[in-house]
């Protein structure tokens, strides 16, 4: 017998010896050794208290809600029961949807359900008891209805609701949607965008998506779980897809004379590259759709980017899909008066009724002063005021009017955006403003003195787009 098999045998006598030793022993006095374990990532009492979610970025998760293993919500956003805008919110929306239909372009609204709605079954028992269901849906789709009510195109995304798919809609600990999540949305999406009249006459093509790749999704949710608690979670790994023409290579650059889609995605950065969404709508649309969202774009970023852009002033798309979620305000007043002036090209071939060139200094730069009293009345005019410099993403300014009121305006551009220094937007016209007549308008300059800023303002007539009377803030319910 070789050696080292004796030896062994050796061994495993004097094992059995010991264990015989230990045989003889009371069993009482045998025990199996004891454990405590604690859930992984428990959220800690500071993340139940609103107070602590102190900055802009952190009220965004008020208040985190622990459900099943990783899984985390959001009180107010995730498990929120009422889907509504004010009335001022409602006529603004009717106002754009008017205007777009003017220029020959149709609106869908992809209005996302929350993750209360597809992922409820994720919550804990008495979350799940507390979080009443049937009254969001309810009331989802019933904002749906008022979309449509105006003129927008609405896919139904309520079958979506109640999720009970293999793979997860949105991301564990993350507001986002995962690959699967916007390919069931664009299947409904392309459903509703295949009923607006004209779709025939967009060239159509086949596109397959492919798995390229696998993703690692960091939780934002769960990111913000470990501020206020130092507690880390693993990284969700999901598939990643790719969508391209079937038997060609992709196109690469949309925006090339040889490619002009006419169905273009404006959106959140759930439209970004990491979803494949607009990859997803071209296979199940069965065209080319122009992706120009980004990430950080919020409600308002890439509409307004691709609104100012030439692609869009000179050749519109017959279908523009426009992607966002409940969480956003839609009676934000600033935001559609830089629409409204975008949609109408702000003073870009128009007769200048007042203009000024300028280097601001630092402080505030009075121009555009209406020393003749012109009629400059809110109701009828818009401000067109360029940058030299494209990386300028803030202006601040404050319009005077005759009768010695003021505006105080400040309009910030996405950091993530690309920009052209360009601030476009109507004259106030909520509430008492519109027949405010303008005196003069001072704007901020740099804070330090060397960092000079060439800027060109413009005041003109603006297009009173015509539109429907703007819908009750009930209507619809």
């Amino acid at each position: 017998m070789p050696l080292h098999l004796i030896k062994i045998l050796s061994l495993s006598g004097l094992t059995a010896a010991i264990l015989g030793a230990a045989a003889g022993v009371q069993a009482d006095e045998v025990q199996a050794p004891a454990f405590t374990a604690e859930a992984c990532c428990n959220l800690c009492p500071a993340a139940h208290d609103a107070k602590n979610y102190t900055t802009r970025y952190q009220q965004n998760f008020t208040t985190l809600v622990q459900a099943q293993g990783d899984w985390l919500f959001r009180t107010q956003e995730d498990l929120r029961t009422e889907f509504d805008t004010t009335p001022a919110g409602y006529k603004r929306m009717q106002q754009l949807h008017d205007a777009f239909k003017s220029k020959g372009v149709e609106l869908v609204v992809v209005y996302q359900p929350t993750r209360g709605l597809v992922n409820r079954n994720k919550l804990m028992p008495a979350e799940r008891d507390s979080f009443d269901y049937d009254t969001a849906l309810k009331n989802y789709q019933a904002m749906l209805g008022r979309f449509a009510k105006m003129g927008y195109y609405v896919p139904d995304l309520s079958p979506l609701t109640n999720e009970q798919q293999a793979h997860d809609f949105y991301f564990r600990g993350d507001q986002h949607w995962t690959p699967y999540g916007a390919e069931r949305t664009a299947k409904i999406v392309a459903d509703t965008v295949k009923k607006i009249p004209g779709f025939a006459d967009i060239p159509q093509r086949e596109f397959e998506t492919k798995i390229t790749g696998r993703m690692g999704k960091t939780g934002t949710l769960h990111n913000m779980a470990g501020q206020l608690c130092g507690t880390s979670y693993a990284v969700q790994y999901m598939d990643q897809f790719s969508t391209e023409p079937k038997g060609e290579a992709a196109d690469g650059d949309l925006f090339s004379d040889d490619a002009n889609p006419q169905i273009t995605l404006v959106g959140t950065s759930h439209s970004g590259k990491n979803y494949n969404f607009a990859g997803f709508l071209e296979q199940y649309i069965g065209a080319d759709v122009l992706n120009v969202a980004f990430p950080g774009g919020g409600l308002e970023g890439s509409m307004l980017q691709y609104l100012g852009s030439d692609e869009f002033q000179k050749t519109p798309p017959k279908v523009l899909i426009w992607e966002f979620s409940p969480l956003y305000r839609l009676d934000q007043e600033t935001i559609y008066r830089q629409m409204m002036a975008l949609l109408d090209n702000g003073c870009e071939g128009k007769p200048a009724l007042m203009s000024s060139s300028a280097t601001l200094k630092p402080g505030k730069n009075q121009m555009l002063v209406n020393s003749t009293n012109k009629d400059l009345r809110n109701a009828n005019h818009q401000i067109d005021i360029r940058f030299a410099d494209p990386s300028v993403k803030t202006l601040q300014a404050t319009l005077w009017y005759m009768n010695g009121r003021h505006e105080d305006l400040k309009i910030d551009k996405p950091t993530t955006s690309d920009t052209d220094g360009r601030f476009a937007f109507e004259l106030r016209t909520d509430e008492d403003w519109a027949s405010q007549n303008l005196l003069a308008i001072e704007i901020q300059g740099p804070e330090d003195a060397g960092d000079a800023q060439k800027v060109d303002a413009k005041i003109c007539k603006r297009n009173v787009f015509s539109h429907s009377a703007p819908l009750n803030a009930q209507a619809g319910r």
